[in-house]
């Protein structure tokens, strides 16, 4: 039992490079404190979700459900492409998290 259960409420967030796009997941629990698993495979444990936007925020992530089509754009994007990685568990999510996408022109 990993205490998926408790989770509260999953957000994604990108960073992006050039076509390469760096994903974290951040899980809110029912205590309010907040875990964001990184593309280096690591779980990082946060007192709070505000706590864990600032560190995501900090590192030059963005929330993708707040961006909108002109955000996605600016970064060289459709926001369409930008879709979280899924894995049966979070070792094979681990390998998944950076995305190249194939380029525009």
């Amino acid at each position: 039992m990993n205490g998926d259960n408790d989770a509260l409420r999953t957000h994604w967030w990108l960073a992006t490079l050039g076509r390469t796009v760096i994903w974290a997941r951040m899980r809110v629990r029912e205590a309010g404190t907040a875990e964001v698993f990184d593309s280096d495979g690591n779980t990082l444990t946060y007192d709070s979700e505000d706590s864990a936007r600032a560190a995501l925020m900090d590192a030059e992530f963005v929330a993708l459900d707040g961006l909108d089509d002109d955000d996605a754009e600016v970064r060289g994007f459709v926001l369409d492409e930008l879709v979280p990685p899924r894995a049966e568990d979070d070792e094979r999510l681990r390998e998944l998290m950076v995305q190249k996408l194939p380029s525009h022109h």
